[in-house]
């Protein structure tokens, strides 16, 4: 059984690292201890978003379906023979992770299976499920499931969740439209996407940010670098996107080359380490 653990455990770090170039470089600036769980988290994460994302031959809601009943069996049941959930279950257990994040998490995935215009309710809803959520079950493993530590780094962790989300719903804002039929920020119109529109969701965006600035340099220490890497990572992006025209991001998906993630991942760590020294 451990050799198994620790198989599910490698498959869900590669599955990070061939999905996500920025994710594993920011995990690998965690302390080492806290790796292999938060490749298992994301791994879960990435699973489930893939079925809803680029599953378009198959029938996504059965296929979503099945993934929530395995979910919710190898939770039970503490053993899945899917790889990447029994890596997940074993950190949901060993952290103490609560369940309504879970729940909450595929419910904003069910969400994504019908084209949808959001409101305001839907699109917190969403923001909420799929990627505050995500942050909390990370949060967790920091605080290694000690709640004193934990609860007064809930809100701060959200809205750091929250500005990732949003940055990424701008960046993709032409992708998600035309591939997948989905406005997610509520009163936008895709076709009519004006400056004035861009201005006011960039001024909420700034906002979480800000919120979410103080709390990183409240968690652990073999957390904070890693998680100060991400912060700047998506704050550099943004920064990019604001200086973008409306029409632009209509037109094309603003990204940060992987030479550039790595330099302004490196020089962040360094940074840090340098004022923590």
């Amino acid at each position: 059984m451990d050799l198994y653990t620790q198989t599910s455990y490698k498959l869900s770090k590669i599955i990070t690292r061939d999905y996500s170039t920025s994710f594993s470089l920011g995990i690998h600036m965690l302390g080492r201890k806290h790796h292999a769980s938060i490749y298992a988290i994301y791994g879960f994460v990435r699973l489930a978003d893939e079925i809803v994302d680029t599953f378009h031959d198959h029938d996504k809601q059965s296929l979503l379906n099945r993934f929530i009943e395995e979910t919710d069996r190898a939770l039970t049941e503490k053993l899945s023979t899917n790889p990447v959930l029994h890596a997940f279950q074993d950190v949901v257990h060993r952290y103490g992770i609560d369940r309504s994040y879970i729940d909450a998490f595929l419910h904003s995935m069910k969400m994504d299976l019908s084209p949808i215009v959001y409101t305001k309710k839907e699109y917190e809803e969403y923001i909420y499920g799929s990627a505050e959520v995500v942050g909390l079950m990370c949060l967790r493993v920091f605080c290694e499931g000690d709640s004193a530590i934990f609860n007064p780094l809930v809100a701060p962790a959200r809205k750091l969740g929250a500005a990732f989300q949003k940055v990424n719903f701008l960046r993709d804002l032409r992708s998600d439209y035309i591939e997948r039929g989905r406005v997610y920020f509520p009163g936008v119109d895709f076709e009519k996407f004006d400056d004035t529109a861009k201005a006011v969701i960039e001024n909420d965006i700034e906002q979480d940010f800000l919120d979410a600035k103080e709390g990183i340099q409240q968690l652990p220490e073999g957390a904070r670098i890693g998680v100060a890497v991400a912060y700047q990572y998506y704050l550099t992006l943004f920064k990019k996107i604001k200086l973008l025209p409306a029409q632009h991001i209509q037109l094309d998906r603003t990204r940060i080359p992987d030479y550039q993630k790595i330099y302004l991942l490196t020089r962040t760590w360094l940074q840090y380490r340098l004022r923590l020294n």
